[in-house]
């Protein structure tokens, strides 16, 4: 239970400093019973999800979760245990817990917490808590209106999958005994619709959201509606196409999964095990050169942004790829020690990506993109998982449309796309200007040179 002394704020059950006392009282568990060094990290997260379809009230969920982990190590042995209870004696258990495994695990030379020199002095508040004063009637009102707009802009808009508000806050405090201490609060809200347009053998989905830091910043619930359905009756229509090798075309929200994919191939844990196509690529071209690709953890409400890592490691802005040559990897404390390197912030991953062309002008709008395509394929979904990080292999089933001479000519489905993640990332010839926002990631719709098309 929290006393008046450690209210908590904004609809937490527990407050800082109540997860402060928590932390401190486990870090100096661990010291007792004989650790080396430990950290910990105490965190809570609650909100509200509401779903409707076909204008009726689906469900509605509350979450609350909390959860205290603790990491021990004993020399170079490290263990970790967690816990969702948060007294007094299920803490000591915990800690007991982690120090025991720590005690018979086999050392690791490199496992142990950040050099000093690393952690974080300076913690700028970045602006990423904006909770939603939202109840159950209210989300609900608002999904069905997204709904609505959906359904009422086209009379074949004829079935919807339905329609979602949520509203989610979270915060913690985490510390660690080479001198860290730090934790914020934040927020993400969204709106969701997924139409149906068409029937019998010609029916399309498709789906669209909204989601932002602060609930102000949503798009409007009629224009994410609308845009869905739009979506949805593009796709009417759709056929298969023969078997080619062509220009293709990423959308913008398909184009930041290519960049997660050079995360993924330039990140630690693929660096030490060798299982990435671009191993040893420090300094090398990995992107042509007019591309650039930069990092920066603190813009406000980012939804990459953090003042540190998860490890209480600063977070710097930096140049990741500079005229299209890797000027750096993602790496934690445990990887950069694997390597011989030095950690670059990046516990828990990216922060905020933005990958752009030095060729790129303000008018290069989708339409001029589809010009530059000229013949080829323009593709707004993929399906399945077909990506080998080992090789670069990448073969995903696709649907979009067809382009001849700049111009959409139709829908296409039930197709596979298929090439070398290393080709691919060397065969961007053009980033659109329509730049989307996807999670830690944005970038414009990319335009790759050459794939395989398989089809009919």
């Amino acid at each position: 239970m929290t006393t008046s002394s450690t209210r908590p704020a904004s609809g937490f059950a527990y407050s800082r400093s109540f997860f402060e006392d928590l932390v401190d009282s486990a870090l100096a568990h661990a010291k007792k019973l004989g650790a080396t060094n430990a950290g910990a990290e105490a965190s809570e997260g609650c909100g509200l999800s509401v779903s409707v379809r076909k204008g009726e009230l689906e469900n509605v969920e509350r979450n609350r979760d909390k959860s205290l982990g603790i990491t021990v190590y004993v020399g170079n042995r490290r263990g970790n245990a967690s816990t969702s209870d948060f007294s007094g004696a299920a803490i000591e258990q915990t800690v007991q817990a982690a120090y025991d495994i720590a005690r018979f695990t086999a050392e690791d030379p490199v496992a142990g917490l950040p050099d000093e020199a690393d952690i974080v002095r300076e913690q700028p508040d970045l602006d990423l808590f904006h909770p939603w004063d939202i109840d159950s009637e209210r989300a609900a009102t608002l999904a069905l209106e997204c709904e609505a707009a959906a359904l009422s802009t086209d009379k074949r808009i004829t079935n919807s999958e339905g329609a979602g508000v949520s509203a989610q806050q979270s915060h913690f405090f985490s510390a660690h005994t080479h001198g860290f201490r730090g934790g914020y609060a934040s927020s993400r809200h969204s709106i969701s619709v997924a139409p149906i347009a068409g029937k019998g053998n010609d029916m399309q989905r498709d789906a669209w959201y909204s989601s932002m830091r602060s609930a102000d910043e949503l798009a409007s619930p009629q224009a994410v509606g609308r845009y869905a359905a739009e979506r949805a009756l593009s796709r009417l229509k759709s056929r298969k196409i023969k078997t080619i090798e062509c220009p293709v075309l990423f959308e913008s929200p398909l184009a930041a999964g290519l960049l997660g994919g050079l995360v993924q191939a330039t990140s630690g844990g693929a660096l030490y095990r060798k299982s990435t196509f671009l191993l040893d690529s420090l300094g090398k071209p990995v992107l042509p050169k007019h591309i650039d690709v930069s990092e920066d953890p603190h813009l406000l409400r980012g939804k990459g942004s953090a003042p540190f890592d998860d490890e209480g490691v600063t977070t710097r802005a930096r140049k990741v790829v500079d005229a299209g040559r890797l000027e750096g990897y993602f790496l934690s404390t445990y990887s950069a020690r694997k390597l011989g390197m030095k950690t670059t912030g990046n516990a828990g991953g990216s922060h905020n990506l933005v990958l752009s062309s030095r060729l790129t002008k303000a008018g290069d709008d989708l339409d001029e993109m589809l010009r530059k395509l000229g013949t080829g394929l323009f593709v707004i979904e993929l399906m399945g998982q077909g990506v080998n990080y080992v090789t670069g292999d990448y073969s995903r089933g696709a649907s979009g449309f067809w382009v001849e001479k700049g111009r959409i000519a139709f829908p296409v489905q039930e197709i596979t796309i298929a090439g070398n993640l290393k080709d691919m990332l060397m065969g961007i010839q053009a980033v659109g200007a329509d730049t989307y926002n996807y999670g830690a990631k944005t970038t414009g719709s990319l335009l790759i040179n050459r794939m395989k098309i398989a089809g009919s």
